[in-house]
């Protein structure tokens, strides 16, 4: 794993899962897109075990219905994006060139 992809999955995960983890999952699974998608799985099903929204009557409320909201959101993206070991994202951009032309006049 490159010191770029390492970066790339910080940025995306937070700093509060070791570079050794990541590293490990990535030697396992083979793709820092991968890495990260089975970290936020883990979140969520993190979160999905305990009840979302827990009251108390008068004293508190713990409502963890946006972070599973915040996750779901950050996976979408991670469709979408493009990670640093993708091959589209070490491809070369294809540019096209339009030749203009003056219409002739009447």
């Amino acid at each position: 794993m490159t010191g770029e992809v390492l970066h790339w999955l910080q940025a995306l995960l937070g700093s509060d899962t070791p570079p050794e983890e990541l590293a490990s999952r990535y030697e396992r699974l083979g793709t820092a897109r991968a890495v990260a998608f089975e970290v936020l799985q883990e979140r969520i099903t993190q979160l999905l075990a305990d009840p979302l929204k827990v009251t108390v009557n008068g004293i508190a409320t713990v409502d963890n219905t946006n972070n599973l909201t915040a996750l779901e959101r950050r996976l979408v993206q991670l469709e979408a994006g493009i990670a640093p070991d993708d091959p589209a994202a070490a491809a070369p951009a294809i540019v096209s060139v339009i030749a203009l032309r003056a219409r002739t006049r009447r």
